[in-house]
């Protein structure tokens, strides 16, 4: 049997909500169909949104979405899409699919979605092919309320009132596909154009977000946080000019070449994908170490803003769209990154799954009307009362170590617990066999469970849901549990996600 300890009294740091968010992109249908299906189409909308899938992210509690990229944000000028539809100027999409991108999506329409959601905002914006003056005149577009060419811009096109950007994003990947620098060079570039990132409501002001590293390049993070860290005040006001600082990691079971297949894959892939997807602990330690250095307080955030599985496009799909199925294998991937988030909250305070829908780990498929939930989208939703609570001390005992390779072993259980404002605990734990079931038992330093409720995801590891059978894979309440007087017996499936809420 194994053992949860839960120390409920040890706090260990705040989970933010936005840990939870998500990443939308001009990219195959993620933006339009997905997303966005215009004012005059069929499918049921408001505003041109679609209402099935704003519904279903207000159920799963998204806290902040990101846009509008990724690669296609350093290619994105956002005077491209403002104004009247029929007179937006029309592009190649150059990095997903040579499509035309029509821009019929763009500011004013991101903003009306966060809304109807009621996320908040991350925008990227474009440093590999964009200017200052660009970025800078967006900034103000967006967010200024008194007199200026661009705000008077901005109300011309129909919306008087400024809105709120939460969080910035001063470029993207950078290193590769957003213009090829070197971190010195991105890191002087950086601290000019985040410069012009004015705040011009200073009660709202902007989170700004600095391009770090991809993967385990830790000359990158070293590099740019030396550079920006240069000649800034010593009282420490300017944080380096930057408030976060990015990481991006995909899981590729059989590497970035082959990747391999979303739905087709034996328990020996099931393990290295695990094993890899836990590797994004290793990658949190490694960065923060540095960060460390530069910043002990720990003002900077590690903002994990692309992470997820990426595998090779389903048979017969555009494969610049990059549109993959999501099985069990995806909930468990899910599950333990975002324990693994939570209990490095005092470093990562924000994180972006990759993609919304359509694209990459979605957690919502779509197919014209039909709209169907993922195995991702109920670990979102079973997770999601962890979001802006209190990361509370625990631990398994009798855990054991399971897979098919050396190299490629991982703990067959993983938890991470919070509390929250009302002192109910959540707790969230994976079972990460494909075969083998686990009795458990959780114990509490001093809580004796008054009502206990929770809700589980399990099935066969290949298992995933289609538009014919949408409820294939979908959480489920469960009951099969016993209190005690300091805690739960019970016995966990193979390949499930488990959340229990305490009061």
């Amino acid at each position: 049997m194994a053992k949860l300890y839960i120390n409920e009294l040890n706090k260990k740091g705040h989970i933010n909500a936005e840990i939870y968010g998500n990443f939308s992109e001009h990219l195959g249908r993620c933006i339009y169909e997905g997303l966005y299906v215009g004012e005059d189409s069929d499918i049921p909308n408001t505003n041109g949104m679609r209402n099935d899938v704003v519904a279903a992210l207000r159920e799963m509690k998204l806290p902040v979405l990101r846009w509008p990229g990724g690669c296609f944000a350093d290619e994105y000028h956002w005077r491209d899409g403002i104004g009247p539809k029929e007179t937006r100027k029309k592009m190649v999409n150059t990095h997903w699919g040579g499509v035309t991108e029509d821009n019929s999506f763009g500011t004013h329409e991101f903003f009306e979605l966060c809304g109807q959601i009621g996320c908040k905002t991350y925008i990227n914006g474009n440093v590999g092919s964009g200017t200052v003056q660009e970025m800078s005149e967006w900034v103000e577009y967006m967010t200024f309320d008194g007199v200026s060419p661009m705000a008077e811009l901005r109300k011309k096109n129909g919306h008087e009132k400024a809105w709120q950007v939460d969080y910035f994003g001063v470029g993207n990947e950078n290193w590769g596909c957003g213009g090829n620098m070197t971190p010195g060079y991105y890191a002087n570039l950086y601290r000019r154009y985040q410069t012009y990132v004015r705040n011009y409501d200073s009660k709202k002001p902007i989170y700004k977000i600095c391009c770090g590293a991809n993967v385990d390049d830790t000359y990158w993070t070293e590099e740019v946080l030396k550079t920006c860290y240069e000649n800034t005040p010593k009282d420490g006001s300017a944080h380096g000019f930057m408030d976060g600082l990015s990481l991006h990691y995909y899981v590729h079971p059989e590497g970035w070449e082959k990747k391999g297949s979303a739905t087709e894959f034996d328990s020996r892939t099931w393990y290295k994908t695990l094993a890899k997807a836990l590797y994004i602990e290793t990658l949190i330690n490694h960065h923060s170490t540095i960060m460390d250095r530069y910043d002990p307080d720990k003002r900077i955030g590690l903002i994990v803003d692309e992470w997820g599985t990426w595998f090779t496009c389903e048979p017969g799909t555009n494969p610049g769209f990059l549109y993959q199925q999501s099985t069990m294998r995806d909930a468990l991937v899910a599950g333990l990154s975002l324990n693994i988030f939570n209990k490095h909250c005092d470093r990562v305070k924000m994180a972006n799954i990759a993609q919304l829908i359509n694209v990459l780990q979605a957690v919502i498929l779509t197919d014209g009307p039909r709209m169907l939930l993922t195995p991702t989208y109920h670990v979102f939703h079973m997770y999601k009362y962890h979001q802006d609570s209190d990361l509370v001390e625990s631990y398994i005992e009798g855990e054991k170590t399971i897979g098919e390779e050396k190299e490629y072993m991982v703990p067959n259980l993983q938890e991470s617990v919070s509390v929250d404002k009302e002192g109910v605990i959540t707790i969230t734990i994976n079972n990460l066999s494909v075969t083998d079931s686990e009795q458990m038992e959780i114990a509490f330093a001093e809580r004796t469970p008054a009502e206990v409720t929770a809700a589980i995801l399990t099935n066969e590891m290949r298992a995933y849901n289609t538009f014919e059978n949408p409820d294939t894979v979908k959480e489920e309440a469960f009951n099969d549990f016993r209190v005690t007087e300091k805690g739960i017996c019970f016995t966990l499936p193979a390949c499930s996600v488990i959340q229990f809420r305490v009061k």
